[in-house]
C-alpha cells in the first residue's frame, strides 16, 4: 500500500513537543517520521527520503545545523525548516547557508510551519525594525557569531572573546534577550 501524502522528517529532542507537532502535521496531510536525535534523524532520512524536514536547532547537546548539513549532502530536494527557542542572527544565517529554506522561532504553530515549508521566495514586505537591538541582545548575537566562527567550540570561542569558558557557557544557557 503506497502512501501518497508528502513525507516529513521531524527532529526534536522534546518527545512531547515532537508528538504534538507530529500529530498536528499529520492532520495537515503529512506522513511524519520523528526522531529525538541527529543519528535517528539521519537514519530516518536515509530510510524514507522525505520531501520536508523540521529540525530543532538545539537537539540535546548537538546542533541541528549539523543535521541540515548532512541532509543537504544527500543531494535530495529536501525542503528544511529550522525551528528554535534560541534564535540568533548568526544561526539563522548559517541555517540558510547550509540549505534550510526557513528559520522559525518557537512557539510556532503547525500552520506557520506548513507555510514556511511551502514558501518559494523571500518576502520583501517584512517590516524593518523600528529600534536598534538592545545591548543585551547585541551581546547575545556577538557571542553566537563568535561561537559559530569557532565551529561551536566553547573553549575556543571563550579564548577569542577573552573570557572564561564557564562564563561563556553560563551566558549561552540563557535565552536571548528580546529585541
Amino acid at each position: 500500500m503506497s502512501d501518497d501524502r508528502p513525507s516529513l522528517l521531524l527532529v526534536d529532542d522534546d518527545p512531547t513537543f515532537c508528538q504534538v507537532l507530529g500529530k498536528s502535521l499529520e492532520k495537515r496531510g503529512f506522513e511524519v517520521f520523528s526522531a529525538g536525535d541527529l543519528a535517528g534523524g539521519l537514519a530516518l532520512a536515509e530510510a524514507h527520503n522525505p520531501e520536508y524536514a523540521v529540525i530543532d536547532l538545539r537537539i540535546g547537546q548537538e546542533s541541528g545545523l549539523e543535521l541540515v548539513k548532512r541532509l543537504q549532502a544527500m543531494e535530495t530536494d529536501l525542503r528544511m525548516v529550522i525551528l528554535t527557542g534560541y534564535a540568533s542572527i548568526a544561526t539563522a544565517v548559517e541555517a540558510i547557508k547550509l540549505g534550510a529554506i526557513h528559520y522559525l522561532t518557537k512557539p510556532a504553530s503547525a500552520d506557520e510551519i506548513v507555510r514556511a515549508l511551502e514558501r518559494e521566495a523571500g518576502d520583501t514586505a517584512v517590516p524593518l525594525a523600528e529600534n536598534p537591538l538592545s545591548v543585551k541582545r547585541l551581546e547575545w548575537e556577538h557571542l553566537q557569531k563568535v561561537l559559530m566562527e569557532n565551529d561551536g567550540n566553547i573553549s575556543a570561542a571563550a579564548r577569542a572573546l577573552g573570557m572564561h569558558r564557564r562564563t561563556l557557557q553560563r551566558k549561552l544557557q540563557k535565552k536571548p534577550a528580546r529585541q
